[in-house]
């Protein structure tokens, strides 16, 4: 612990100021996933060189050389690198207890001034321990909300400025857009893409989760299959989540065909906004409907970004980290991919900005949101298993409770391996 903060305060006393030089000719390798589209402006590669160059020209004796993957792919370029023996220096993906339960990854004392590691949304700071000691930096943020299409609810005869609820009001409100012609009522994205994402939302919304108070796995809790239950029967069988089975649409489909008109409802997170301002769709939003009322905690999702030990650049690594967490570099990042910044100043500004108004009910919900229980080192396993196999929950003849079972027992399995 000592080392850590002798660390800490060594970077702390140089992130400061410019010029400085650790060595010379120093090249960091960063591996990062995209959030852009396939425009060079809307690059997350453009955006990393951007900010590599900046700090290049405060450190000039480090060089930050970046590679960006999609989504689908950065976890096994990662992880192939990894197992290859040619880590990365700073990795920015999805997870990262594997890593650290490895022993891979530096600690974030030791690469993290005092004030920077402070800085953190406490929410995002806990969920990056894994037994109690932080390896993951959050890097991005977002919570979920319900959105709704305003033009097609008016044509339902539905309140456009009352999103339901509650179950029974989302059902309803289903059943009068399918009774006025829209093609999918209440998108229901349980394929393989963020199927995890949605079952969260969903347990979440009637009383369940995925793990309990202690992080024990809970995936197969009366909680969770009544509410699979009533999914299935309340809306999938009665035709009010599309023609597509849930278990192959994906969220990018479900985003796409909302912002395209054809979606009366879906959870969503903030960049869904930009999509649908593109596709010039007036939308409303709403707390996450639940049993009995708006669900308490939304489901909150976080990005992290890690230093690996092999190549020995703590210092260097830690340099660059403090200058991506400075509040004008998180800060611009959520503008730039309407995310949800994962530092306290950041966070304030944006609160406080009348420009970032239509944020704020995603960033009231940052702190009391719950997360994917990422810092489990079976989470990895047990979120694929939840990807593959919950779609199916859907299924006419489905056995939901002897589904959740098996991925209850999969996940324990995980566990005890872990």
């Amino acid at each position: 612990m000592t080392a850590g903060l002798a660390g800490a305060v060594g970077l702390s006393a140089t992130a400061c100021g410019g010029g400085d030089q650790v060595a010379d000719d120093v090249v960091l390798k960063l591996v990062a996933a995209e959030y852009g589209d396939a425009s060079d402006s809307g690059s997350t590669e453009r955006y990393w060189n951007e900010l590599a160059q900046e700090f290049r020209q405060e450190h000039s004796g480090i060089r930050v050389d970046v590679s960006v993957f999609p989504w689908e792919d950065i976890d096994a370029e990662v992880a192939g690198l990894v197992r290859a023996g040619q880590s990365p220096d700073i990795a920015q993906l999805g997870s990262y207890a594997d890593f650290a339960a490895a022993g891979q990854l530096y600690p974030v004392s030791e690469l993290l001034s005092i004030p920077v590691q402070a800085d953190f949304v406490p929410a995002l700071a806990v969920a990056g321990e894994v037994r109690r000691v932080q390896y993951g930096m959050p890097f991005a943020a977002s919570t979920r909300l319900l959105f709704y299409n305003k033009a097609l609810f008016e044509d339902a005869g539905l309140d456009p400025k009352a999103p339901p609820e509650t179950w029974e009001e989302l059902a309803e409100a289903a059943a009068a857009l399918k009774a006025a012609g829209v093609p999918v009522p209440y998108a229901l994205p349980l394929g393989p893409e963020e199927a995890h994402g949605e079952a969260l939302m969903w347990m979440l919304s009637g009383g369940g989760g995925l793990t309990d108070g202690s992080g024990s796995y809970v995936i197969d809790s009366p909680e969770n299959v009544a509410t699979f239950t009533w999914l299935r029967e309340n809306l999938v069988a009665k035709g009010l989540t599309g023609s597509q089975a849930p278990a192959v649409t994906d969220r990018r489909d479900a985003f796409a065909a909302f912002a395209a008109g054809e979606v009366g409802m879906l959870n969503g997170h903030p960049s869904l906004m930009r999509q649908a301002d593109r596709g010039q769709i007036e939308y409303g939003t709403g707390r996450l409907p639940g049993r009995n009322g708006p669900t308490a905690n939304t489901m909150g999702v976080a990005d992290w970004i890690m230093g690996f030990k092999q190549h020995g650049n703590r210092e260097q690594i830690g340099l660059f980290l403090n200058f991506v967490f400075r509040k004008e570099n998180v800060q611009g990042f959520a503008d730039r991919y309407e995310m949800l910044p994962v530092t306290t100043p950041a966070t304030q500004a944006m609160m406080e900005s009348e420009e970032h108004e239509r944020v704020v009910p995603f960033l009231q919900q940052l702190n009391a949101a719950a997360f994917y229980p990422v810092g489990k080192v079976s989470w990895a396993k047990t979120s694929t298993v939840l990807r593959q196999e919950i779609g199916s929950a859907m299924l006419p003849d489905s056995d939901i409770r002897g589904l959740l079972r098996s991925i209850q027992v999969q996940a324990e399995k995980a566990d005890d391996a872990a």
